[in-house]
């Protein structure tokens, strides 16, 4: 007789719990806790890299040969956002080939890749980057000071560098991080 007492405690102990699991999960509602960079709940809407990679246009093998990646100098923003702060009318005038988002202004982690992108063509070489016309630019965007990269951004930008690195086998040697990344 003393094992049914003791199974109605487990029993009344587990729809306890259970119950204030539940709760707790629909007081979330569709705000889930802060994850990490692989959240899989996250990562279900962003798209995959090999996407994200393609472009309208043919891809040759050799075109590209080396990868930069620069912070846009920004707290926030998307590439609507920065082409309208480099005084640009539309997206398409951008000097970069992928926009990693930081939240504020599209998803945390999300890849924007430009028109100058999908059309294959080369960034316009400045005094303040590195680069050549076969050089892929990836902006993160943040200020690099006060704003720094978020995880996803940087686990983001690892997978997009790597997929890039894998397609058009360029060497490791010729892929340039901020400083601090």
């Amino acid at each position: 007789m003393s094992v049914q007492p003791r199974e109605a405690k487990v029993f009344a102990a587990l729809v306890v719990s259970m119950t204030v699991g539940a709760a707790v999960l629909m007081a979330l509602g569709n705000n889930p806790p802060s994850a990490g960079a692989f959240c899989l709940s996250n990562y279900y809407h962003l798209e995959p890299i090999e996407e994200v990679i393609a472009s309208q246009t043919v891809q040759p093998a050799d075109r590209w040969n080396r990868i930069e990646i620069y912070y846009s100098g920004t707290k926030a923003g998307n590439i609507e956002q920065l082409s309208s702060l480099d005084g640009l009318t539309n997206s398409e005038g951008i000097n970069c080939h992928f926009v990693i988002c930081n939240g504020l202004g599209a998803a945390d982690g999300q890849i924007q890749p430009t028109e100058r992108w999908q059309r294959q063509l080369s960034i316009i070489p400045d005094q303040a980057r590195k680069g050549s016309s076969r050089t892929i630019r990836i902006c993160i965007i943040s200020d690099g000071k006060t704003t720094l990269p978020t995880d996803f951004q940087m686990k983001r930008g690892d997978a997009l560098v790597d997929g890039l690195h894998r397609k058009f086998n360029i060497q490791p040697e010729s892929i340039y991080y901020p400083d601090d990344w």
